[in-house]
């Protein structure tokens, strides 16, 4: 039997003789069905960002791995975080079948070569302290699968995020994210719903290991890297958000001093409260 990932959709069968609009409806009617897949596999995401968080903790790092859409996802995912929450770019890394030239081009080949993703992982220093989830939409990709057991022999924790259950990838893991979306609406076409479900869950993973660790307070991202004026704009708003102080010229002077670290404000100004105690 095929795997779900590659079965035919038959709410979607005629999608190519509908009106550009009808055509777009069918697409977002099987969007809406990834949310509540992925609501179902919360528990195993919880489980997961518990044990990414204990390796982080202790000096560990963790890495996506996957080839095609799912590897760029996990790429993507991986570069978002040092800007948003102010962390190294060596702390949660994206490694992809094919290096970073397949992020634009197609390199479905490398998919094949089970040996080369435990190769590109003992290139990134694998050691038993860091976290690898391997991202394989079908749950066969050699690649992948050669990845996450070469880390698992090491001693490292792992998991996957499949859009097939009992497929190969979830027997050579610890943790199994499986959000089982359904037939694609275009046969075969993963870079849709069970991309989406992918992006969903590493998004989930990510941000919740970045509150774990003590990088957001509230709902606000008080280690935001203030790299441009966007986001230099927006930590003068956290900042004044989070201390009370209502003068902006106030705010953004002390942010300058602190060479627009919100934490560093923050705990400057503390210490200021402090000492006037």
């Amino acid at each position: 039997m095929l795997p779900v990932t590659e079965q035919e959709n038959p709410r979607t069968s005629e999608i190519d003789r509908l009106p550009t609009l009808d055509a777009l409806r069918l697409i977002n009617d099987e969007d809406k069905l990834v949310a509540g897949a992925v609501e179902l596999v919360l528990p195993e995401i919880a489980k997961a960002v518990d044990e990414v968080v204990k390796r982080l903790e202790n000096g560990g790092r963790l890495l996506y791995i996957g080839t095609g859409t799912s590897g760029r996802l996990g790429v993507l995912d991986a570069s978002e975080i040092p800007p948003t929450f102010g962390v190294g770019y060596d702390l949660i890394q994206g490694v992809i079948a094919g290096g970073y030239d397949a992020l634009y081009k197609a390199s479905e080949a490398s998919e094949d070569n089970r040996e080369a993703g435990a190769e590109d992982l003992k290139h990134r220093g694998l050691t038993e302290r860091d976290a690898v989830i391997g991202l394989a939409a079908s749950g066969r990709t050699p690649y992948t699968i050669g990845a996450v057991e070469h880390a698992k022999n090491l001693g490292c924790f792992t998991a996957c995020i499949t859009c097939v259950p009992d497929s190969a990838i979830t027997k050579s893991v610890e943790i199994a994210i499986v959000p089982v979306v359904g037939p694609e609406a275009i046969t075969g076409s993963t870079r849709m719903k069970a991309g989406t479900a992918q992006k969903m869950v590493l998004n989930m993973i990510s941000t919740v290991t970045m509150i774990r660790l003590g990088y957001v307070r509230g709902n606000r991202m008080t280690n935001v890297r203030a790299s441009n004026e966007k986001l230099r704009d927006r930590a003068v708003r956290i900042l004044m958000a989070e201390t009370g102080i209502s003068d902006r010229k106030t705010a953004e002077a002390m942010l300058s001093e602190s060479n627009f670290s919100i934490r560093k404000a923050i705990d400057g100004l503390a210490a200021k409260d402090r000492n006037n105690d």
